[in-house]
């Protein structure tokens, strides 16, 4: 036994969870000196939808955002999520852009690239894990939990088994739904420990109510590090909270030994800024409380109000319930994938029109449809013949790695955008969002082009306000 290490999401999934990922980077500076301080294995600073929010929503350049969070931790590791082959987007990327992506990630400022795949196929992760060490990144893979009748123990070991052997440095078990049961992590853990000699890592949510039960299972099991967010963005949708996972560990032979003194003061800080987010109207009541229907229909509390919002946009809110409950059916027919971006997406989508339109499959979007070509990858188990038929008709189904069909694109990326590129990284933010980043190109020019014809000091370029 030894002690358990701590990953804080304040600075990425536990806002991306509770508040669309809307913290700003002037909030997080503040506190930044004090979260270096604490004694955190790393923070989860960056990937998610934090590159598109900044983007889209901040009008922040987010490589510069790792820039500057970069030179305020001297102590503790950046990590960052990354969704394989899809980067930080939601399609395939060709394998010259996720290398350069992944390069640039790593001498801006991360540590850790935890790497995942919507569907477990890891042809898709293969690519950005080599790119990772290749760089001297800390490659960590991780595991899309979800439960169906051929998601079991034994398929998660063999699936530990191939990540440690294409090179992962460490796994995550990632629970995106809070649907790991405790006893069902004990198993888990341990049978993964007696196959593999990397780390495990623990990321659950609150979603459902259990996920503080299932890390003391696994962390009892035999798991090394597990992540947490600091309690006033903790709990609900997002993490387990630090300071009581913390304290329920004090003196016991897993104690994380973290400052506490330091995350209270930490705490206090967050308060208030969640109270701002409060007054906004950007942090949800309902986000906070523990929602059990997660358990029957798997649904993680970002799809849950992603379909609130369309059915919503469809005057049919009063559908809600029969929206959940086709959800299983349609998860069950594509194959049974996780709910993770972007199938979750996809999956919620396909189960509105089936409902609002009263007719399964009458309307079917054109991402479901390249899913079952196989343009996302492999499904757990075939997609059944009669559902294939209904959605792609005799179109033949691609069996291979979905890159492998994309040529280079950074050439002709450079090229579309090279009257706005100040940085390297532009190309790549171009390549992930082309409309909100050429957008931003824009007025960030627009902008540049008043400064320096109104002579204010030049550090103020850097950074956009």
């Amino acid at each position: 036994m030894s002690e358990v290490k701590i990953t804080e999401t304040i600075l990425r999934d536990a806002h991306q969870s509770l508040i669309a990922t809307r913290m700003k980077t002037e909030e997080m500076l503040p506190i930044a000196k004090k979260l270096d301080q604490v004694g955190y294995y790393s923070l989860e600073v960056w990937g998610g939808a934090t590159f598109d929010s900044c983007l889209r929503y901040l009008n922040e350049d987010p490589w510069e955002r790792l820039r500057v969070l970069r030179k305020n931790f001297k102590n503790t590791k950046l990590q960052m999520l990354l969704r394989g082959q899809n980067l930080l987007g939601y399609k395939h990327y060709s394998d010259d852009v996720v290398e350069e992506f992944v390069k640039k990630s790593i001498k801006n400022g991360i540590d850790i690239i935890r790497v995942f795949d919507a569907l477990n196929d890891t042809r898709n992760l293969k690519t950005a894990v080599n790119a990772t060490k290749k760089a001297g990144g800390h490659a960590q893979t991780a595991i899309s939990y979800t439960i169906s009748p051929v998601h079991n123990i034994d398929y998660y070991v063999n699936l530990a088994i191939e990540m440690e052997e294409m090179g992962a440095d460490s796994i995550c078990i990632k629970d995106m739904s809070g649907i790991l049961l405790p006893y069902t992590a004990e198993k888990l853990v341990k049978q993964i420990k007696d196959k593999v000699n990397v780390p495990i890592q623990i990321h659950s949510h609150f979603t459902s109510g259990i996920a503080n039960q299932t890390y003391m299972k696994s962390i009892e099991a035999g798991a090394n590090i597990i992540d947490t967010a600091i309690s006033p963005f903790g709990m609900g949708t997002s993490q387990p909270a630090t300071e009581p996972m913390v304290a329920s560990l004090k003196d016991s032979s897993y104690d994380p030994r973290l400052d506490m003194d330091l995350l209270l003061e930490i705490s206090e800080y967050f308060k208030d800024i969640r109270e701002k987010y409060i007054r906004e109207g950007l942090l949800n009541s309902r986000v906070l409380e523990v929602n059990a229907k997660t358990l029957k229909y798997q649904v993680p509390g970002g799809m849950l109000s992603n379909l609130v919002s369309q059915l919503k946009a469809q005057g049919s809110l009063d559908k809600f319930e029969e929206v959940l409950e086709e959800v299983p059916k349609v998860r069950e027919d594509l194959g049974y994938p996780p709910l993770v971006t972007p199938m979750s997406q996809m999956v919620g989508t396909q189960a509105v029109f089936n409902i609002v339109l009263g007719e399964r499959y009458k309307m079917i979007p054109k991402e479901v449809k390249n899913y079952v070509k196989g343009l996302y990858g492999k499904p757990t188990i075939p997609i059944k013949e009669d559902i294939k038929k209904i959605i792609i008709g005799d179109e033949e189904v691609f069996t291979g790695r979905p890159a492998d069909l994309l040529e280079p694109e950074l050439g002709n990326l450079k090229e579309d955008i090279k009257e706005y590129i100040e940085q390297d990284e532009d190309v790549l933010s171009y390549a992930l969002f082309p409309q909100i980043a050429l957008e931003y190109f824009k007025n960030r020019q627009a902008k540049k082009y008043k400064i320096d014809t109104n002579l204010v000091n030049e550090e103020f370029k850097t950074y956009p306000i």
